[in-house]
């Protein structure tokens, strides 16, 4: 196995576009542990730990280039205000030590459904953008076309994640997640939800409960149609019950799980409706200031 380690990005592509079967590695958080199983055997390894620019985010006030090299600590630390749901996810991945190294690019390399960054960049809105990079040029992928089947994305065999473009959060977002216990632990499901006051829109995003992460579109619509159609997009007031439970059946009804070790694919369903409706009174009352109301 070869071992590349380019100090540029214009050396990271010209590798990779030389070494198509090459698999990038920051964290190593996914890739270490499929080699230590021998589950995966590349022939080369390309090492981005040199390229600074990697490892940078800088925003406009609108939007947020995330570097593919970020590690998820310094999005709890530093993109809390700017990408709040993202940021709650990135506490819920692993130990300190994995937050220290994970990172959204590698998660977006990967494309596992489970991956914790994938539904808060569904719900933050249409205009999150992956930039994928080679020699040929930078082109920027929707994040809805972004992931194709189970740990299969967009990305062409000499492309590399060099960012992730995401708007600042308008509005409240949220992310909850299921596992077999507290910590250190892959999800057996996850949701995120966002407000966008602005356009008046609802984003969701489902993990680990379909092939791909998914959005849940009709209860977004849903959603977004009953706050507007009550003017509680104008005026706040408590979300009638029959709404709340209403959308989450909806973001239920999205997913399409499957029974595995980490659990089954009713219990699945029925978290997601949990969720749903729990992010659903998280957001609603940081949006309102009303206190929030119990959604079990």
């Amino acid at each position: 196995m070869e071992f590349l380690r380019p100090e540029t990005w214009d050396e990271a592509l010209a590798l990779k576009a030389e070494h198509p079967d090459a698999v990038p590695v920051a964290g190593g958080t996914d890739v270490m542990v499929e080699l230590n199983f021998d589950r995966r055997r590349p022939p080369a390894l390309l090492d981005l730990n040199r390229v600074a620019e990697a490892a940078r985010w800088e925003s406009d006030g609108a939007v947020v280039r995330l570097g593919a090299a970020v590690p998820y600590a310094r999005i709890v630390s530093e993109l809390g205000r700017e990408l709040p749901g993202l940021a709650l996810a990135a506490r819920t991945v692993g130990s300190p030590q994995i937050r220290n190294r994970g990172t959204v690019g590698g998660n977006l390399g990967s494309a596992s459904p489970a991956g914790d960054a994938h539904p808060p960049l569904l719900a933050a809105g249409r205009g999150v953008r992956v930039e994928a990079a080679s020699v040929r040029g930078t082109r920027m992928v929707p994040v809805d076309d972004f992931y194709l089947g189970p740990k299969r994305s967009a990305l062409e065999p000499d492309e590399l994640v060099r960012a992730v473009h995401v708007p600042v959060a308008g509005g409240p977002q949220q992310f909850s997640k299921v596992g077999t216990r507290n910590a250190m632990v892959i999800s057996v499901c996850s949701f995120a939800l966002a407000l966008h006051p602005a356009d008046r829109t609802v984003g969701t995003g489902i993990g680990s409960a379909a092939p791909t992460p998914r959005r849940a579109a009709e209860a977004e619509a849903f959603l977004a149609g009953e706050l507007a159609e009550r003017g509680l997009w104008e005026r706040g007031g408590e979300l009638d019950e029959a709404v709340v439970r209403r959308f989450g059946e909806l973001a239920a009804a999205a997913a399409s799980p499957i029974d595995d070790v980490r659990g089954s694919a009713d219990y699945r369903r029925h978290a997601l409706a949990v969720m749903a409706r729990r992010t659903l009174g998280w957001c609603w009352a940081g949006y309102t200031g009303l206190p929030e109301r119990s959604a079990a």
